[in-house]
């Protein structure tokens, strides 16, 4: 999944990272909650800011092309059945890594240490070595970028253990599944990714119990990977669980207990429960505060006032980053990305609340701040900060603004590896400014693009997808390509009764939208069926009141009148076709319907 990105990892627990084991360590792992994450690719912008884990870059060992090597009798494939070459070819590898030589001489290394202990393995006898080489192998793949044949190496990795041979054959096989699933994730195959982590899980599970600390820190984990995908009930039940494990064996009010809470806040946050995310980030920040975290209270305090905001309480806002802003200057500088962060809420605040002309400038002020970075400073932080501002220009009435930030932040992440689904979240804002610009055609080539993106990383069952899916069928309806437009509006009503039920405001405006492209294709009783039961939502559930109702009553009573008859081949002018509530959705409510599916604009 948008991105929501995870809170991050208290200071003093232990990081989680790919290493290259030594040739004489066993598999089995003494923290097996220490498993290679990368980042996870829907880094969709969540409701409230955190600063991600740290995790390994896929450019870790990028180097100068390599050197041709002289032939070494040592890698001579005769040789590769001796026991003894194995470890002493992944420990070569290792050093190789270590003295900075790069990745691709100790890939070379690592594939014949693999191919050593496959040969002198013991039949029928499955070999840890054997499965530590596969692990340090794929490793090597992800840091040259080449995900995809890190996968099978994966896959053969965790055939190998056998989870009823004793806790080192389970840990394995646990890593095993860990580091593939970071491999998906790279590769923006989300819903794969999960899968992985789930399994994953199980096997922790039934190796160390279910109350197990390292277990706690992988239910964390995994309630990451499932709040960046939008998963929001899996992901409340594993941070639960989490927070049950960490009471249990860390003291009160302690940096894990503390970032439990920041990450069960960004879930409440989204699924609209502002009062209960409040309640847990006041507890995170007296943790904090306690353990004498500054910038982590400043941190805290920013979310804080995001939940103050989305409750209109926006004097207790300001206050709140006021207050972050004071310390992140003291500490970090002027110039520094958390601080340009503050100044777009700033920006955004006082734009919802009528003070246009502060509002631009704390947007430009912060546009200085990622236009001349500081060092350090990521790709992914300057892009999100773009696509916010880009966002308050659009609510300002100024979509060429908007549309110019969205293609510089675009390109800012068009050579990272797993930023597909932001990427196709981008462009999926990128299509709603074309439209609102008049140009459908590009609008279209947007979207259509998004889509690609999205049904390739595993999220085309999400409520996000149904939504850039009714958004290209309004642009295919403006291009007069009513049937793809109908097969759209179909897919996402699909979509959307599925994952938000049919009284849902979106699924409503596609209902509408498709009975109006059922007209236009001559297919009226469809038509007058989709109204009817619009219709009757509305009488026995959503209430009469709302404007929508009369205007579909009345499109109803047409259609009736007109069955009656024989149909007018013409086709329908392009205001009857686009439903009047979709046109507010795409230049006014546009910003509050696509933030309330997780995409922050």
């Amino acid at each position: 999944m948008p991105g929501l990105v995870s809170v991050k990892t208290p200071p003093g627990s232990a990081r989680l990272q790919i290493s290259v084991p030594e040739a004489q360590a066993q598999p089995q792992r003494s923290d097996p909650a220490a498993i290679s994450k990368t980042p996870s690719p829907l880094a969709k912008k969540p409701p409230s800011p955190s600063a991600s884990r740290s995790r390994p870059s896929p450019n870790r060992f990028k180097s100068k092309s390599p050197q041709p090597e002289s032939p070494n009798p040592i890698l001579a494939d005769a040789s590769l059945d001796n026991p003894d070459l194995g470890p002493f070819l992944l420990k070569l590898a290792r050093d190789t890594i270590a003295s900075g030589e790069g990745p691709n001489k100790a890939l070379d290394y690592a594939v014949r240490a693999a191919k050593s202990f496959e040969r002198c393995a013991v039949d029928s006898e499955p070999s840890l070595d054997l499965v530590m080489s596969l692990h340090v192998l794929a490793a090597i793949y992800c840091s040259l970028g080449r995900f995809e044949e890190a996968v099978p190496v994966l896959d053969r990795a965790i055939r190998v253990p056998e989870v009823g041979r004793g806790a080192d054959h389970a840990l394995a096989a646990f890593s095993g599944h860990m580091q593939l699933g970071d491999t998906y994730s790279m590769l923006g195959q989300v819903d794969r990714s999960i899968e992985c982590y789930e399994e994953g899980l199980k096997i922790q599970i039934e190796a160390l119990g279910d109350t197990d600390p390292r277990v706690g820190e992988t239910c964390r984990y995994l309630a990451e990977a499932h709040v960046q995908a939008m998963q929001f009930e899996r992901a409340e039940e594993l941070c639960k669980k989490t927070l049950e494990i960490h009471r249990a064996h860390s003291e009160p009010a302690s940096l894990e207990e503390a970032a439990d809470r920041r990450l069960m806040a960004l879930i409440c946050e989204a699924k609209g429960d502002y009062e209960a995310a409040l309640e847990h980030l006041v507890l995170a920040s007296m943790a904090m505060i306690a353990n004498g975290q500054e910038n982590e209270v400043a941190a805290i305090d920013v979310s804080i006032g995001n939940i103050y905001m989305s409750l209109c309480r926006f004097d207790e806002a300001v206050f709140s980053y006021q207050k972050a802003l004071t310390v992140l200057k003291s500490s970090r500088g002027d110039n520094h990305p958390s601080v340009a962060s503050i100044f777009v809420r700033l920006a955004d605040l006082y734009h919802k609340t009528g003070k246009v002309r502060e509002s631009k400038s704390y947007c430009e002020n912060a546009l200085r701040i990622y236009v001349k970075p500081v060092p350090g400073t990521t790709a992914e932080e300057i892009s999100g900060g773009l696509t916010e501002i880009s966002a308050i220009y659009e609510s300002m009435d100024e979509p060429e603004e908007a549309l110019k930030l969205l293609q510089k932040a675009m390109c800012l992440l068009e050579d990272k590896p797993g930023q597909q689904s932001t990427i196709a979240g981008i462009e999926a804002r990128m299509g709603v400014m074309y439209c609102m610009l008049g140009r459908y055609e590009e609008a279209r080539s947007s979207f259509g693009s998004a889509i690609a993106k999205l049904r390739a990383s595993g999220e085309k069952k999400s409520p996000f997808f149904g939504v850039v899916l009714n958004q290209m069928g309004l642009a295919c309806v403006q291009l007069f390509k009513i049937d793809e437009a109908g097969e759209l509006f179909e897919e996402a009503r699909r979509i959307l009764e599925q994952e938000c039920g049919p009284c849902h405001q979106d699924t409503l405006g596609v209902y509408s939208n498709l009975a109006a492209t059922y007209d236009a294709m001559g297919r009226v009783e469809d038509a007058i069926e989709i109204l009817e039961y619009v219709l009757k939502l509305r009488e026995e559930k959503l209430g009469i009141a709302n404007p929508d109702f009369e205007d579909e009553k009345r499109r109803l009573s047409e259609l009736l009148k007109e069955a009656g008859r024989k149909r007018d081949k013409k086709a329908k002018s392009l205001e009857n076709l686009i439903d009047p509530n979709s046109k507010k959705t795409t230049k006014k409510e546009g910003t509050r319907r696509w933030a309330s599916l997780g995409f922050r604009l």
